[in-house]
C-alpha cells in the first residue's frame, strides 16, 4: 500500500493505495484512529498554509542530539525514553520506556499555546512507524479532532542496497530538504520534571 496525498479545497486529503514498498516505507507506518497521514513534504505544505498547524516531536531528546531537529517544531514531548539505568545486553541497547507523563505534559503545551481542538496537528517521530501514530491517538484522546501522524518521519526509510544499506537516507524530513538543524530551540526542548 502507498499512501497518497493531495491538497483539495485547502484540506489534506489522504488515499491509500497497493504498490512496492521500501524497507521502513510508509505501508509499515501504524495506522491512527483518526486515519489522517502526511509525509514530511506535505506536513510542511500544512505549515505553510495554516498558521494554526503545530508540528509536534515525539522522539527521544538523545536521539534528536544526534539526528537534528526540525526547525519549524512548536512542542517537543517524546513519546518514549531511553531508560539508560537497564542496558539490554540481548538486544545490545538501552529499552524504550513510556513517559508516563506525555499526556500531562503535551496538553499542557498545547493549552499554552492556544491550540484549538480542530487546528492541525502534526506528529512526527524517526520514521512513522511506531512513535507519531500512537502519540497522534493520544492527542486525539485528548478531544484534538486534526491529528495527523508523519508517515516518513524526520529521518525517513532505510537505503535497501549498497555500501549505505540501513541508513535512513530516503525520504523524511532531514531528507527532503526542509528547514532543520542539530541546534534545539530551548523554548521547544522537551525538559523533564524535577
Amino acid at each position: 500500500m502507498n499512501v497518497h496525498h493531495t491538497f483539495a479545497l485547502g484540506l489534506l486529503v489522504t488515499t491509500l493505495s497497493a504498490g512496492p514498498t521500501l524497507a521502513n516505507s510508509p505501508d509499515q507506518y501504524r495506522e491512527t484512529q483518526l486515519g489522517l497521514y502526511v509525509d514530511a513534504q506535505d506536513a510542511y505544505a500544512l505549515m505553510q498554509d495554516d498558521d494554526s498547524a503545530v508540528l509536534i516531536d515525539v522522539r527521544d531528546p538523545i536521539e534528536i542530539k544526534f539526528t537534528g531537529f526540525a526547525t519549524p517544531t512548536d512542542i517537543h514531548v517524546p513519546w518514549l525514553l531511553a531508560d539508560r539505568e537497564h542496558f539490554n545486553a540481548e538486544a545490545q541497547t538501552w529499552p524504550m520506556t513510556q513517559n508516563t507523563d506525555f499526556a500531562d505534559q503535551v496538553r499542557a503545551q498545547l493549552e499554552a499555546q492556544h491550540v484549538a481542538e480542530d487546528d492541525p496537528i502534526i506528529v512526527m517521530c524517526r520514521s512513522g512507524s511506531t512513535r507519531s501514530a500512537p502519540a497522534a491517538d493520544a492527542i486525539h484522546e485528548m478531544g484534538y479532532s486534526e491529528v495527523y501522524s508523519v508517515t516518513d518521519g524526520f529521518e525517513g526509510s532505510q537505503l535497501k542496497d549498497g555500501d549505505s544499506a540501513g541508513v535512513r537516507a530516503v525520504s523524511g524530513w532531514r531528507n527532503g530538504g526542509l528547514p532543520w538543524s542539530y541546534n534545539v530551540d530551548s523554548d521547544v526542548a522537551w525538559q523533564p520534571e524535577l
